[in-house]
């Protein structure tokens, strides 16, 4: 075989650039073997020196099947790769693997892709390959018995690929027209108003306490009796949880009403929202 026909082939073989594959192939002395494992050590290589660097752009993608939901973020450096078939292709099928592992990443990284490798080798190669950090973000599978998930994609840049991505699982013994189209309407209003909890309850305390932290220092230096503050601190504490919990926020569709308002109106009495998860590329 020539020069050029290994050089084709060992870049048909791992998506390597020609430069690589001809430097490769010297190394090795025309062993395509041999120099498929050189350049797999050499894309660990550049792969780890990528990854001191900031990756906030990519896409969220969403997979399911009739009992689940997932959600993954897979970030990247430039908005030009998130939208590179290579790129799409393996976010893609990572999807699937992690709805079929639940979110699990120490399984999902030892998952066999449809090249042969894991999930880790085949990141390792595309960052060799497309030469930008890539990283995977947050995921989130949702399955809850008794319960339908609905999903809203923003910014679709493919398929089910989005910048924004919202699951929603609604509990409830009733299908029907009604349900489905709030389903719809509940998940964009989490993508629109990003509450941090159901409940006000269920806020997390860390970000309470910070919150609590920035009303103090905002009303320091007001001049204000110590009881004046603490009650105007209280104040602003509550509607800060009332405008971050999902059940109290203004309705996007109509901001007159709270959410647990329209929920009561759909006259589903055994309609519970269960649990929501929101992904914002970068965010």
């Amino acid at each position: 075989m020539s020069d050029l026909g290994k050089i084709k082939k060992l870049r048909q073989s791992t998506g390597a650039g020609f430069k690589d594959c001809n430097e490769a192939l010297k190394e090795s002395l025309g062993d395509i073997d041999k120099a498929i494992e050189i350049l797999r050590v050499k894309g660990i290589s550049k792969a780890s020196k990528k990854m001191s660097r900031e990756a906030n752009e990519g896409v969220v993608a969403v997979s399911s099947d009739e009992e689940k939901t997932s959600i993954i973020e897979v970030n990247c450096e430039t908005d030009f790769v998130a939208k590179n078939e290579d790129f799409i292709s393996f976010v893609k099928e990572l999807s699937n693997l992690n709805n079929n592992s639940l979110s699990d990443f120490a399984i999902l990284k030892k998952a066999k892709m449809t090249n042969g490798k894991t999930v880790d080798e085949s990141l390792v190669a595309l960052i060799a390959k497309i030469g930008e950090k890539i990283t995977i973000g947050r995921s989130k599978t949702i399955q809850n018995l008794g319960s339908k998930n609905y999903t809203y994609l923003h910014t679709i840049v493919k398929d089910n690929l989005s910048k924004l991505a919202v699951v929603v699982s609604l509990e409830t013994n009733e299908t029907n027209e009604k349900l489905d189209l709030f389903g719809k309407q509940l998940s964009m209003h989490i993508a629109a108003s990003n509450p941090l909890a159901l409940k006000s309850e269920n806020i997390d305390r860390a970000i309470l306490d910070k919150e609590e932290e920035l009303i103090a220092e905002e009303l320091k230096n007001t001049g204000k009796s110590e009881d004046i503050v603490k009650k105007i601190s209280i104040g602003k504490l509550n509607k800060f949880k009332e405008e971050n919990a999902l059940m109290s926020q203004a309705w996007v569709m109509e901001p007159k009403k709270k959410v647990q308002e329209i929920l009561k109106s759909i006259n589903i009495s055994d309609l519970i929202i269960k649990e929501f998860y929101r992904i914002k590329v970068g965010e």
